[in-house]
Order: structure tokens, then C-alpha cells, then sequence
């Protein structure tokens, strides 16, 4: 519901963004015409010109429709561009600098001769693109920027010689912080990779499995949901369940507390959130930078990118780099996807001793086929068994809260959540997180809040968080007339947090912001500094930055401003038409051509290196 003024056709559109804006004023006067010209018409212009063309032709309503039962439709583009052209950041560099010469240590290179990077800093600089900008924004915050040379903003720091520069006053600052946690050091890769670490807790609660107790009961006081049961070595007299199954640990050196009491359920940290505003972890654009954006527009609790389980204990690297945490993120947790219980329950271990998290939330909502067809995601709301085996294994060797999202059921109108979330909390799960559609509809039609309003009395009391359709504040607050413990902003069609990330600050003051085009590039001005710090500020880091910047602009570009709708609020399935923005820099953002993202991308991260490529990971996002 644009108004009318505003609205223009695809060719008009993209005709004004190609001129730049200089026919601004033009368009407008057109548009005022063509409203007097409506405004005596009682019927719609889109009906008025066909009915204008049949007259012209002569021809009956009758032969029209029969016409457009000829033409083919259109299918709708939807799913993944798997087929997208794969170019790595490191690809757009054809010479780089050996890190060594980078850190300040050439001759201590462990490659030698054999080392494939330059080692000359005059050779590398012949070849070095262009610097970008005129100030680094590491140098400008840390008062030094480790990426010396190789940063493209290096005027703003590099003196004579090449020499990289440092401000001591801003550097002695932030000396000692940790700005950034939960990464994975060598020495732990390495334990992963040779398989040397020690899954202690983990391998009991398997040992318990493999005896055919079925996850049911597997001995341990970790199991006990009760705590006003008996517990061993607290002056009772232990379960006979619990002496029977209890395998017997050599242990060598002093008894300790924790050889005799183990953490009970209700001894274990609790997940306070009932009422906050929780962003959903987001595949691919759910980055650390994307959740400090969000965090300052007010999320209260944000989840990392959904890891592997595999791949964690594979010890890769990129999967790692999907549990790192900003240390403005107060309250943060991880998303593990699995499908069997050994797996995620060593997991569940090694993340317990290795990274710093408030919770732990196990994804069973992922409809994706890749994961489904494995017996992840979805999949374990049919698998029964192999689901609660995950969750009492995972329960029993974390000290912090375990969390399960879901969604309704797998089959669109077979809803069978409901029957789910009693077992989950007997399982031993402290919340449970419901997106209100099932994994046919994946992210189409409405989400069903009166389902998710029988769930949460269902699951009482155990806090359940609804997710679904989220857009403006009216809609958050009747998602928590539903009865539910709090709402998660998350990856709808189109998606509530991509959209506007400053959906939690109107929901917080009750209130539709009609946020200029500056204020909307100030932000994704941010975006980019944060992802420069991030991921870096030589050309690997600003061409990954560009990448998730314009993976953010596929979505963000479904976004109408508030003061061009003539109904509020938007609506979260309504995809905008064609219209003319208030300024050029408006109408530029509300395009869906990828050719506009690219251009957007280069007023913040200068031109693109000549070979660049960019396809959206989903086909419904843009069009070349």
C-alpha cells in the first residue's frame, strides 16, 4: 500500500537510477499528471489500459482470456543458486605478501625458498591494487593496523619506507582486551585433527547408550530431574539405577568436589531472556558484524551461525569461526546441527571446555534438503529416539543451558509440536523456540501464532520463545498476547532483522521510524567498518566484506520506508513494487537488480576488482 505518487513501472525505474537521479524533479511532475489523470478514472490504471487495448483491437474479454490461458507462466524463482560462480576473496589478489614480511619477521619465515608469497615489499607494492580511502578504520579505533603493506588504506598509516605506523597512546588503550572470544588456537586444531582429545563425559554417556538403556536414565546425577533426589557422596544413599550403571573412571592424584558431587539441573546457570528480543542465528548473514549492528539497535540475546557438528570436531577452521563472540554481545549462544548423539554429544563436551557461551541451542528447524535427507534439522522431529538420545546426552555434559528450536511439524498440515515439547522438557531442555510454519511451507505463507499459543501453554513451565512474521512493533506485541516467553526476530520471507535491523529499537519504543537513506547508509557505513575489523582490511578482507555486504543488500532492498506507505505497517509476505524513492540514494537501496548492490558496495568499499562476480545465494532475491 505505496502511495500513489510514488509508484512508477520497472522500465521508468531503472531509467531514472541509470540517469542518476538528474531527472528527479521530471518524474515527479509526470507522476502528479498521471494522478489527475487517475484521480477522474474510477477504474484501476492497470485495468483502465487493458480495457483501452481491447477496445482498440475490438476485440471481447472473452478471446483476451482465452489468450492468457495460451501463454505460459512465469515460474517463480525460488531456492538456492547452487550453480553461482565460487570466488574466494583470496582469488582477487594474484600476488600477495608473505605474512612474515607482513608481522615484521621476514627472515623468520618457515617456508624458506619454498615459500609460494613475495617477500619483496617494492615488488608487491608494483603490483598492489589502489588504496581505497584516505583513513583506516583499524588504524583510526586500535591505533595500529596489523595488515601493514597489504591494507588498502595503508597511506593512512604507512610512513617512510613502507614503515607501518603506530599511535602508542591509542594502541597502550586496548592493549590486553580481548575484543573478540571462542577462538580455535593451533594446538587444539591439532589435538581435533590427530584425534587427541578427550571426550571423558561424552564417551560415558555412550557407554550407557551401547548397553541398551536407549538415552533413558543413563546413571549419572546429571540425569536426575528431581533435585531433591539423593545424590551419591551427599550423605544418601545413591539410586540403584544410578550404582548399577555408574562405570568405575581410574583417577589418579587427590580426591576433588567434583569427583564426588556432579552439577544437578538445578544447579546449572540459568537462561534468563523471558521477555527480551532474541536474534535468531542466520545462515550466512548472521556474521559477527551483521549481530554487533543488531546489538546496538537494541537485541538483547544473539546466537551465532549454524555449525556443523562434524566439521567442529573436524577442527576446521571456517566452521570455528561461526562460534566467535564480540564482547558486546552480553548474552550469546551457539547452534549446533547434527543428527546422531555421539557426534553432537562430544561436540556439546568440547564446546563446553574450549569456548565461552551462555547457552547451547540444538537446530531441529533446518528444512533445507542437504540436512533433512542426512537426518539432521527437521528430520529429528521423526526421529524420535535419536532426538532425545541428543538432547539428554548433550544436557548431561554442558554446564550451561541446552535450547531446541523447532518448527510445527515436517508435513504442511500435520502440526505435531505440540506432542514434542512435553518430551523435550522431561528430556531436560531449559527453552524451546517454535517458528510457526513446518518444513514444506519453509519460509512461505503466514506463520500460525494460534499454534504457537497452544504450544506455549503446552510447554508451561518451560519458557517457549514464537518466531514467525515479525516485522513492526504491532506484531510483537500480539506474539506476546499469544502467551509466549518472549519473540525471536529471525529468517522469514522476507526477513524481519535483514530488513530493518532496527525492527528492535521500534519494538522497544513502541514506535514506526521513518529512517532517511543517509541514516540507512550510515549503517551499512558500519557495517563495513566492522567487517574491515573483522575480516580484515587488505584486499581478502574487503572482498569478503563486499560479499556479505551484498548477501545483507539482497534482502535489505525489500524494505519500503514508512513515509511512502499509505497503511502501516508493511507486511512481512508483501513484496514491494516498483517505486520511486524520496532521493536517489532511497531508490537506489529499494532496487533488486545486482548490478545497483554492486554499486551501492563500491561507494563504500571502492570499484571492484575486474574479475568480480556476484550471484545472491537465493534466486528469489535479485535478477541481473
Amino acid at each position: 500500500p505505496i502511495f500513489r505518487r510514488f509508484l512508477t513501472s520497472k522500465e521508468q525505474f531503472h531509467a531514472y537510477l541509470r540517469a542518476g537521479g538528474k531527472e528527479e524533479e521530471e518524474e515527479k511532475k509526470e507522476k502528479k499528471e498521471e494522478e489527475q489523470v487517475s484521480s477522474s478514472q474510477s477504474e484501476p490504471p492497470a485495468k483502465r489500459v487493458k480495457a483501452e487495448e481491447l477496445s482498440q483491437d475490438g476485440e471481447s474479454p472473452g478471446n483476451a482470456g482465452e489468450e492468457e490461458k495460451e501463454r505460459p507462466e512465469k515460474k517463480r524463482a525460488r531456492g538456492q543458486n547452487k550453480s553461482r560462480p565460487c570466488m574466494k576473496p583470496n582469488c582477487y589478489e594474484q600476488s600477495r605478501l608473505c605474512p612474515s614480511v607482513t608481522q615484521g619477521c621476514a627472515g623468520q619465515c618457515h617456508f624458506g625458498p619454498r615459500c609460494r608469497f613475495l617477500h619483496d615489499v617494492s615488488e608487491y607494492l608494483a603490483g598492489k591494487p589502489a588504496d581505497l580511502g584516505q583513513r583506516c578504520v583499524l588504524f583510526d579505533t586500535f591505533g595500529r593496523c596489523p595488515y601493514g603493506v597489504t591494507c588498502r588504506f595503508g597511506r593512512a598509516h604507512l610512513g617512510d619506507g613502507h614503515q607501518n605506523l603506530v599511535n602508542t597512546a591509542l594502541a597502550q588503550q586496548w592493549e590486553g582486551k580481548l575484543l573478540v572470544r571462542n577462538g580455535l588456537s593451533k594446538e587444539l586444531q591439532q589435538q581435533l585433527r590427530k584425534r587427541k582429545f578427550s571426550f571423558q563425559k561424552a564417551e560415558e554417556f555412550l557407554r550407557g547408550l551401547h548397553r541398551g538403556k536407549g538415552g533413558k536414565g543413563t546413571g549419572g546425577p546429571a540425569e536426575v530431574s528431581n533435585c531433591t533426589a539423593p545424590q551419591e557422596g551427599l550423605g544418601g544413599s545413591p539410586s540403584s539405577q544410578g550404582a548399577e550403571d555408574a562405570p568405575s573412571i581410574p583417577t589418579l592424584g587427590p580426591l576433588t568436589d567434583e569427583d564426588v558431587t556432579k552439577l544437578r539441573p538445578c544447579e546449572k546457570k540459568k537462561l534468563e531472556i523471558q521477555g527480551k528480543l532474541y536474534l535468531a542465528p542466520l545462515t550466512t548473514c548472521g556474521n559477527l558484524p551483521f549481530r554487533r549492528i543488531c546489538k546496538r539497535f537494541g537485541a538483547d540475546v544473539t546466537c551465532g551461525e549454524m555449525a556443523v557438528c562434524t566439521n567442529l570436531l573436524q577442527g576446521q577452521s571456517s566452521e570455528w569461526a561461526l562460534l566467535k563472540r564480540h564482547h558486546t554481545e552480553d548474552i550469546f549462544g551457539v547452534q549446533l546441527e547434527g543428527a546422531f548423539p555421539d557426534t553432537m554429544t562430544k561436540c556439546a563436551e568440547l564446546l563446553n571446555r574450549t569456548i565461552d557461551v551462555d547457552f547451547v541451542d540444538i537446530n531441529v528447524g533446518c528444512p533445507i534438503d542437504l540436512v533433512y535427507k542426512k537426518g539432521g534439522g527437521c528430520a529429528l522431529m521423526t526421529r524420535s529416539n535419536k532426538f532425545e538420545q541428543i538432547v539428554r546426552g548433550m544436557n548431561s555434559v554442558l554446564d550451561v543451558p541446552l535450547t531446541v528450536k523447532i518448527r510445527t511439524g515436517v508435513q504442511e498440515k500435520v502440526n505435531v509440536a505440540h506432542k514434542i515439547i512435553p518430551r523435550i522438557r522431561e528430556w531436560g531442555a531449559s527453552m524451546v523456540t517454535l517458528h510457526g510454519r513446518s518444513r514444506e511451507q519453509r519460509y512461505t505463507r503466514s506463520a500460525d501464532w494460534e499454534y504457537i499459543s497452544e504450544c506455549a501453554r503446552v510447554a508451561s513451565p518451560m519458557p517457549l520463545f514464537g518466531n514467525g512474521d515479525i516485522l513492526s512493533y504491532e506484531d510483537a506485541n500480539r506474539a506476546m498476547q499469544m502467551g509466549v516467553s518472549g519473540v525471536m526476530i529471525a529468517r522469514q520471507v522476507p526477513l524481519g532483522a535483514l530488513i530493518k535491523p532496527w525492527l528492535f529499537t521500534e519494538i522497544k519504543e513502541q514506535r514506526h521510524w521513518d529512517i532517511s537513506s543517509s541514516e540507512r547508509f550510515d549503517i551499512l557505513k558500519d557495517f563495513t567498518n566492522y567487517g574491515l575489523e573483522h575480516w580484515g582490511s587488505d584486499t581478502q578482507g574487503v572482498e569478503k566484506t563486499r560479499k556479505f555486504l551484498l548477501e545483507w543488500l539482497s534482502f535489505l532492498c525489500r524494505y519500503i520506508p514508512v513515509g511512502l506507505l499509505e497503511h502501516l505497517p508493511q507486511r512481512i509476505n508483501e513484496r514491494p513494487p516498483y517505486y520511486l524513492g524520496r532521493d536517489y540514494l532511497e531508490t537506489l537501496m529499494a532496487s533488486q537488480n545486482v548490478d545497483d548492490w554492486i554499486k551501492i558496495s563500491e561507494l563504500l568499499l571502492g570499484p571492484v576488482p575486474p574479475s568480480f562476480t556476484f550471484l545472491p545465494k537465493h534466486k528469489a532475491n535479485s535478477y541481473r
